[in-house]
């Protein structure tokens, strides 16, 4: 069985909104199930491995509990509170007494919500490798299955965009050849008419019955899937023409337990989405445990990962600033998801990030262009301009970090023109915004002829400062000097031997010069060509 284990659940939620406070029997005790502590009903005699969620129960006054707990051979008890000067010899006492007794202590955050540290813990310890909703699919396929039998014809399950979930298996029960099609691959194949009939299926508010759409078709009986006016899919029945005679009813009550386990299956991946984001985010920033991180994600161990970051251009502080992230990251997700399946994306600072995996060889082009379409149908979809950087590729999780501030450093120096770029295609421009950071910090590193140039340009009205780059950037070749400059190339030489001369400037020293060349292209912003 595939248990959770307490520092796996540890880290679902991670500090501070869940702290551990002791852990006498270590973090590799599982943990079997989460219960909510009710202080009104009887305490369970025995609860191996639950991890108790003490609802109204403060970490300095859990003394008692923490006995009752041990005594039921619980895993840990979780208490509000246990910061601050506050908590005194009351939690002291607590975590002694829960040490002495082979129990976890943890504490949630005083801000925190028990319902939804509940549902994120309860969430983890039920979450199998299987990808989200899982479980709840398995049961559309028992439901098709039990739809069929009662309605006496083939049954499949889909969602609103006419991807079949689930599909009966009853023998005897005939399956034309387009249903046999849709069934192999997971989709309803696309035409004019069945549009229309899509049309008609979801303007009715019962089943309804619907004609052949060619010879070798059999005609449907199908009804939509609803809940609280939202359409989650619907459930299509082949009709041979020996239905039952309540075919109709029956299938009206399938399709309200279909929207049960649709809306269940929702909640599952919405709960799995939160989870796999939260984790990334505390990858990137470097809290996230890679191991852990790693297995919960789906990751092998050694596998290859490279992060890929999005932003929208010009709506940082507008007012729908964060709702067109949201939407962003919605986009990115989905996207990832169609070609990952389970996938790990999350919103930081407006910047929506994405963990890539195996991304070495033909795999990284074939991520560059998954950036590209991403930054196409966001920009048309968005309507606003989307730009990507993609980040070195990393041999492991653990250092996920790294490919992080790769990938926002592409974003800083991504070109007016330019909308997607991998670190190695910008990497100088890179080093260079480094070093312009860099020498900027440094009082020594930021000194030098560079200013003296850079003053007597602004005092005499010459222009030393610029014939010196593009000269440097010609590679101290006059007549291409000359060129950039767009002057004649004695004038270069008069200019560079003026400046050696009023500034005692060394342009025979290779040091000098490359120093020089730094500090005017990063500190003073100039540039050979168009500077």
């Amino acid at each position: 069985m595939d248990t959770r284990t307490l520092g796996e659940l540890v880290d679902t939620l991670g500090e501070p909104a869940l702290r551990l406070l002791t852990a006498p029997s270590g973090l590799t005790t599982p943990v079997t199930e989460v219960l909510l502590y009710d202080a009104h009903a009887p305490f369970p005699d025995r609860a191996p491995g639950a991890l108790l969620l003490a609802v109204g129960v403060r970490a300095d006054a859990a003394g008692t509990l923490v006995a009752e707990a041990a005594a039921a051979r619980m895993a840990g008890l979780v208490v509000r509170g246990g910061e601050g000067p506050s908590s005194g010899q009351g939690l002291a006492d607590a975590v002694a007494g829960a040490r002495e007794r082979g129990l976890a202590l943890l504490a949630v955050d005083e801000d925190a919500a028990w319902h939804h540290v509940h549902l994120l813990l309860a969430g983890a310890v039920g979450a199998r490798s299987s990808p989200a909703g899982g479980a709840a699919l398995g049961d559309l396929f028992s439901l098709a299955g039990a739809v069929a039998a009662a309605v006496g014809g083939a049954t499949v399950i889909e969602d609103p965009r006419q991807r079949i979930l689930a599909h009966s298996t009853i023998p005897g029960q005939p399956v034309d050849e387009p249903r046999r099609q849709g069934i192999l691959g997971r989709q309803v194949p696309g035409s004019p008419e069945n549009t229309e009939q899509y049309r008609v299926l979801f303007a009715s508010q019962g089943p309804v019955r619907l004609p052949a759409l060619s010879a070798e078709e059999l005609p449907r009986l199908a009804v939509a899937v609803r809940a609280g006016g939202e359409t989650l899919g619907s459930l299509w029945v082949v009709d041979d023409g020996t239905l039952a005679p309540d075919a109709e009813e029956a299938l009206a009550q399938g399709a309200s337990t279909a929207a049960l386990l649709l809306l269940r299956a929702r909640a599952a991946q919405e709960l799995s989405r939160h989870m796999s984001g939260d984790l990334l985010r505390r990858l990137l920033d470097g809290t996230a445990d890679p191991a852990t991180a790693a297995e919960h994600l789906g990751l092998a161990p050694g596998t290859p990962v490279r992060v890929a970051a999005f932003a929208l251009e010009g709506v940082a502080g507008a007012p729908d600033g964060e709702q067109a992230a949201l939407r962003l990251l919605d986009l990115v997700r989905l996207q990832c998801e169609a070609r990952y399946g389970r996938h790990a994306c999350v919103l930081v600072d407006g910047v929506v990030y994405a963990l890539l995996p195996g991304t070495y060889g033909r795999a990284a082009e074939r991520q560059r262009r998954l950036a590209e379409d991403i930054v196409r149908r966001a920009g048309q979809a968005l309507r606003v301009p989307v730009r990507a950087g993609l980040g070195d590729v990393v041999p492991e999780v653990a250092e996920v970090r790294g490919s992080r501030e790769d990938a926002d450093l592409v974003l800083r120096v991504l070109g007016p023109e330019e909308t997607v770029a991998a670190m190695a295609e910008v990497r100088a421009r890179a080093v260079l915004l480094r070093l312009s950071e860099l020498l900027v910090e440094r009082r020594e590193l930021a000194a030098g002829a560079w200013r003296d140039i850079m003053a007597h340009d602004a005092g005499h009205g010459t222009d030393y400062a610029r014939t010196l780059v593009c000269w440097l950037d010609a590679g101290c070749d006059m007549a291409r000097a000359a060129r950039l400059l767009a002057v004649h190339p004695n004038t270069c030489r008069y200019r560079l031997r003026q400046a050696r001369a009023q500034l005692g400037i060394d342009l025979d020293n290779p040091d000098e010069r490359l120093v020089l060349w730094l500090q005017l292209r990063t500190l003073a912003g100039l540039r050979g060509a168009g500077g």
